[in-house]
């Protein structure tokens, strides 16, 4: 498949989606994004248009990509956890929920932030 039509297909999805879901402050949007490289985790609460907490694996060293989306995944919830949140809105962006989308998934369960 043509790599631009495999992109366009997966923002109309994300599309779809987005107008489906709304993070408040109480309970923001997690959102997820997937480069060639790296993977990018934010917090976003809509009502105001402001990211809460945000992470991504541009700062790690591990080589599995299993591995590095598990840890940032912990280390996103540590930080909501910081900011007294326990439950998220999950945005898989487009994204099949395979890989490394259900890996961190996984294990922002595991931390204890409800999705």
């Amino acid at each position: 498949m043509d790599p631009k039509v495999k992109r366009q297909k997966r923002i109309r999805r994300h599309q779809r989606v987005r107008a489906k879901i709304y993070g408040t402050k109480n309970c923001p949007r997690l959102s997820i994004f997937r480069s060639n490289r790296h993977l990018h985790l934010q917090l976003i609460d809509d009502s105001i248009g402001k990211t809460l907490a945000s992470a991504s694996t541009l700062k790690l060293s591990q080589k599995d990509q299993a591995e590095r989306a598990a840890a940032i995944a912990r280390i996103l919830a540590r930080e909501a956890q910081k900011l007294g949140i326990n439950k998220a809105v999950f945005d898989r962006g487009g994204y099949k929920y395979h890989g490394q989308v259900k890996k961190v998934a996984e294990s922002l369960r595991e931390s204890g932030l409800k999705i």
